[in-house]
């Protein structure tokens, strides 16, 4: 019963700080150069998400050898994504590789 009114609570709570603030934007109409800049904030926080887990994976320290795979399918994630432009296959190519690289360094 805990868990529920604690997961109650956190829902209030951020519920309570974001809503004034959505609100308040949906009737004022932001400048265009803000407008902009805002674009570009979930490939942003995408980015600071992903290569932190691709460049530390054991969440310690910074693995940039040829044993990371996560780093090695995220490059070729990456190199996907900027020739095909697909998300499918830039997920399933990344997959594979990490997959693949994983079952090759016996990991």
């Amino acid at each position: 019963m805990n868990e529920v009114v604690l997961v109650a609570g956190m829902a209030a709570v951020t519920f309570a700080v974001r809503y004034p603030v959505l609100a308040l934007l949906g009737k004022i109409e932001l400048p265009p150069l803000a407008t902009r800049a805002l674009r570009y904030v979930p490939p942003a926080v995408l980015a600071a998400i992903s290569l932190t887990a691709v460049l530390y994976p054991d969440g310690a320290r910074l693995h940039l050898g040829f044993d990371n795979a996560y780093l090695g399918a995220g490059i070729i994630a990456a190199l996907v994504s900027w020739r095909t432009r697909s998300l499918l296959i830039t997920i399933g190519a990344g997959m594979a590789a990490f997959f693949l690289w994983r079952w090759l360094l016996g990991g």
